[in-house]
């Protein structure tokens, strides 16, 4: 699996790209932003394969910033100017992507990038090894939260936002719930209802539809159509018997 980061200034051009990455099986997104500084942090962080750089940026461009990465991570640049090919060829960018971008040809690129000497970081080479945290954006312009996957005891959908609880915090960010679902781990979280996923290990008790946890005070509900999935994990991985 290759890790990807996209860095355009376009938000737009970023769902697209998301949306085409979602629907390569050997792609993985690690995270997206508009503003390539914030990308430099991001990489600090947590490293990825194969960044889809775009060049013109108001505060660095796409081949300045491939000088600051000093060919530590490939880059596939995408641009609607066909002119800045050549240079970015020169600065050994993997392939080179003309907006408005096909899926036919984004597919074309992801394949050399796959056949290339990349070599798919060591996080998604290993099941027994998964990230246990993410990063997030805060409300905070510019300021991101590390998440560690054992504090969260729930999270809550809010129409365009995800409320992440933990016993000491409640992180608020700019995330879809089905987003945030597939990237936490399935055997520790589960969708319990259309807003909200929990953590197994922090259930404390269940009261009808109501579920409770430890140390808290809250609660969510238990959504009828999850209910089966439910208990049958409730089984599996805490109580260990028979309903």
């Amino acid at each position: 699996m290759i890790s990807c980061l996209i860095v355009d200034d376009e938000q737009g051009a970023i769902d697209i790209l998301r949306t085409f990455i979602e629907k390569t099986p050997f792609l993985r997104l690690q995270g997206s932003t508009t503003n390539p500084l914030e990308a430099l942090s991001l990489l600090q962080q947590q490293p990825v394969d194969l960044i889809f750089l775009d060049i013109h940026m108001p505060q660095l461009s796409g081949l300045d910033f491939m000088h600051l990465l000093k060919g530590n991570t490939k880059v596939i640049l995408t641009t609607a100017y066909s002119e800045f090919a050549v240079e970015g060829f020169e600065r050994e960018a993997l392939d080179y992507l003309l907006k408005p971008i096909a899926f036919e040809r984004f597919l074309k690129a992801a394949q050399k990038a796959l056949n290339s000497s990349i070599e798919p970081s060591a996080r998604w080479q290993s099941p027994d090894k998964e990230d246990d945290y993410i990063f997030v954006k805060t409300e905070s312009k510019g300021k991101m939260t590390k998440v560690n996957f054992a504090d969260i005891m729930y999270v809550e959908g809010m129409k365009n936002y995800l409320s992440i609880n933990t016993k000491e915090d409640r992180i608020i960010t700019l995330l879809n719930i089905k987003d945030l679902e597939d990237r936490l781990p399935a055997k520790q979280f589960m969708r319990v209802h259309k807003s909200y996923i929990v953590a197994l290990s922090k259930i404390k008790a269940l009261d009808g539809n109501q579920i409770l946890f430890t140390d808290m005070k809250a609660y969510v509900p238990l959504g009828e159509t999850y209910r089966p999935a439910f208990f049958e994990a409730l089984n599996q991985n805490i109580m260990g018997g028979k309903k």
